[in-house]
């Protein structure tokens, strides 16, 4: 059995710790700011989803498979009960394992989507990264221009570019897995979270320039997660936690303290 990648802050500090999870293309080290300042409170794993950072390769990529991952990594930690966080891509990955583990889940944070399908939205990114040829570009610089023929935002790069590593034999690479992101993609993208009901404390944090939560959407949301609140953050758009780190950690300590009054 495969064990997820982490990096554990406030290893030391008692209360429940808190498991979180980023978007697709995505690592650990997206969310190493929020992982030191909450770790100050209580233990913070940030996790690698499979496929991508440091964690295993895998053929497999659906919802159920990165429920069980988590399962899996709080076995080998020795983790009864965590509060969960996970963005985007993490964030299907909390609600799933949630409503498959209840009795594991203290308190639920999802960051920017919701339980629903989405149609099929990453192809130029996927385009853009398929067209990268590791044996003619040999610079990080020169994989960034070659992105820039399909990529306009310069953030978007910037983001993917945190990907490339340099393999044993001195080339360029992506950590993340693209074939087989590319190949399940819509196992994981346009497949809504199987039905059920988590009825802890939940909480859906949006970012006010994205999409990716609708007023519509919280019907759905309330059928799935009966206690769950839903808080937009101003000046944001989908990277919630890195366009508006201010905000967006005030609601995450408010959420998780102990003492919180609804």
């Amino acid at each position: 059995m495969e064990i997820l990648h982490s990096k554990i802050y406030g290893e030391e500090k008692s209360g429940t710790p808190l498991l979180v999870f980023h978007g697709l293309f995505g690592m650990l080290d997206n969310w190493g700011s929020f992982g030191k300042e909450m770790g100050e409170f209580f233990p913070v794993h940030l996790i690698d989803l499979r496929n991508h950072g440091k964690s295993f390769h895998s053929e497999e990529m659906s919802h159920d498979d990165l429920a069980h991952d988590i399962s899996h990594y709080m076995e080998a930690h020795n983790l009864q009960k965590v509060n969960l966080l996970g963005h985007s891509l993490g964030g299907k990955a909390v609600m799933q394992f949630a409503i498959k583990y209840p009795i594991k889940v203290g308190k639920l944070i999802v960051v920017d989507i919701a339980p629903k399908a989405y149609p099929p939205h990453h192809q130029g990114i996927i385009k853009a990264l398929e067209s990268v040829d590791f044996q003619k570009l040999t610079t990080r610089q020169e994989v960034e221009e070659s992105l820039k023929q399909y990529i306009p935002e310069k953030s978007v790069i910037q983001f993917l570019a945190k990907s490339l590593y340099w393999t044993a034999d001195k080339k360029l690479a992506w950590r993340f897995n693209l074939h087989t992101l590319s190949e399940k993609y819509d196992q994981f993208v346009s497949n809504a979270i199987k039905f059920g009901v988590f009825t802890g404390e939940t909480l859906f944090i949006g970012g006010e320039k994205s999409n990716y939560i609708l007023p519509q959407d919280e019907f759905q949301i309330k059928q799935q997660f009966p206690h769950a609140s839903v808080v937009t953050i101003k000046n944001a758009g989908h990277w919630v936690q890195a366009e508006n780190p201010t905000d967006f950690n005030e609601v995450v300590k408010d959420f998780l303290s102990e003492n919180r009054i609804d």
